[in-house]
């Protein structure tokens, strides 16, 4: 796999310096910094994907996904509309003297998305999880632990549902 890097700035698009590979297809209205796309990935209109992210091969980011810092997707992954992912565990804005927190004042978790794992429309996926391969996650479902591999989950707080074959 090859890859180029891209920085695109105008009204429509913040792009800066992003990897992407072959053939992949990036709508208007996105910001995208310091991650990297995998081959034939489409990433919809109106994702934000921070820095360190890394998304595999052949992956669809529905538009309004949010993927923060710290999350990495898998070959084959669909990213259902208007997810969220999560990476601070307990989030504050300022420290206890009132001054804004900056990255030094919390801890990221990471999460990992296994291949061909289906996430739908409005899920939440807590930091720290992985969803394993091949693993479907019901929409608006709210992962707060680990989803095994085969595995469909629904509900608040996710729960299987049933395995797939």
């Amino acid at each position: 796999m090859s890859f180029q890097i891209l920085n695109v700035e105008n009204e429509r698009q913040s792009i800066n310096n992003v990897k992407v590979g072959e053939n992949v297809k990036i709508f208007k209205f996105v910001n995208l910094y310091g991650c990297q796309i995998g081959d034939n990935s489409k990433i919809g209109s109106f994702v934000e994907i921070q820095k360190g992210v890394v998304i595999g091969e052949n992956c669809k980011i529905s538009s309004h996904t949010f993927i923060c810092e710290g999350v990495t997707i898998g070959n084959g992954v669909f990213v259902g509309h208007n997810v969220s992912f999560i990476n601070d565990m307990y989030p504050k804005a300022a420290n206890p003297d009132g001054t804004l927190q900056t990255e030094s004042d919390w801890t990221m978790v990471e999460t990992v998305i296994g291949n061909h794992a289906s996430i739908g429309t409005g899920a939440t996926i807590l930091g720290g999880i992985r969803i394993g391969n091949n693993a479907m996650v019901g929409a608006g479902a709210v992962v707060t632990k680990d989803v095994p591999d085969n595995a469909v989950v629904v509900g608040n707080p996710a729960k299987i549902v049933k395995t797939l074959s």
